[in-house]
């Protein structure tokens, strides 16, 4: 008994207190001011550590971005060609795209008696020629030829106002059922095409009547004594038998395939992507239409599946 008083005399069992009790000594207890379980000065070394601890983080990670970007180009890739990672064949794009709602679809599909239905594309169209604009002035963009290949530091024009009827005051001939599609091939820094410049090394594979195109262009060039085979070319065909019956004739303007005075794409201020509008004289309606446009050098290889070298599309028109 003696030593259970002697215990009661050095310590005292806390008080029993109720949850809401409990919580609100856990915020604040008056008798020892701690506040939620900590003294002023408890928290105020704890705030100072993380303060002390997270501007370390932020001034070491500062320092290894800075060291990073210096290594870094403005107007150039660290990795180029073969070394980076899009490589050396160049893809296909082309306009306009379905809305990006679908945005895995490829189909362009219009009803040609409704102007409110063919609104979309036409926009899409607009907007994506904006930078090609007459009224878009740079300095250092000159007029460019087989026989003037731009200068050191300027860029070529892409005059696409005067490729009737693929301009915008027809609403790029959408409304006669035979729209224009424009291709653009994709920019690969420092990329030089190996164009088949003339007849007798096109390859096999090689749709026909581009072939007999080929030939003619180098005939005529020898004419006026200037080579006008210096181009990456472009085919466009149906996929399918149903297809090739289907799409009709076809035009491409200003020519057919990107003039190769356009490359290398070196990030010049100014450069504009040479373009090729497609002309679907005229398909058949009501049905769709597989399309697939590939463009020809020597060092572009066609893959169906990863859509190197080429695009497809659909076309559907109402």
């Amino acid at each position: 008994m003696a030593d259970k008083k002697a215990a009661e005399q050095f310590y005292t069992p806390p008080p029993k207190l109720g949850k809401w009790e409990g919580f609100c000594l856990f915020l604040w207890n008056s008798e020892t001011g701690q506040f939620l379980g900590r003294t002023g000065g408890s928290w105020a070394k704890i705030l100072i550590f993380y303060i002390l601890f997270y501007a370390a983080l932020c001034g070491f990670f500062a320092a290894i971005f800075a060291v990073f970007y210096q290594t870094l180009d403005e107007n150039m890739p660290k990795w180029q060609l073969g070394n980076g990672l899009i490589g050396t064949n160049p893809g296909l794009g082309f306009r306009p795209m379905p809305p990006e709602s679908n945005v895995e679809s490829t189909l362009v599909w219009y009803k040609a008696s409704s102007p409110e239905n063919m609104e979309y594309w036409v926009n899409e169209i607009d907007e994506f020629l904006k930078p090609y604009a007459d009224d878009v002035k740079v300095e250092n963009r000159v007029d460019c030829d087989f026989d003037h290949p731009p200068p050191e530091g300027k860029v070529c024009n892409v005059p696409v106002t005067s490729w009737d009827p693929c301009t915008a005051q027809k609403r790029y001939n959408f409304p006669k059922s035979s729209p224009c599609i424009f291709l653009k091939l994709n920019k690969i820094f420092n990329w030089m095409p190996q164009i088949y410049t003339n007849a007798t090394s096109l390859p096999d594979n090689m749709p026909e009547e581009l072939k007999q195109h080929v030939a003619a262009e180098e005939k005529r060039g020898s004419k006026n004594r200037r080579l006008q085979t210096n181009v990456v070319w472009v085919s466009c065909e149906g996929e399918n038998p149903a297809d090739v019956e289907n799409i009709g004739n076809i035009q491409y303007f200003p020519r057919r395939g990107f003039p190769g005075y356009f490359f290398p794409f070196r990030n010049t201020k100014g450069y504009l992507p040479p373009l090729v509008a497609v002309l679907f004289e005229r398909p058949k309606t009501g049905v769709l239409i597989n399309i697939e446009c590939k463009a020809w050098a020597r060092n572009i290889k066609h893959d169906r599946s990863e859509r190197r070298g080429s695009v497809h599309f659909e076309l559907m028109i109402d």
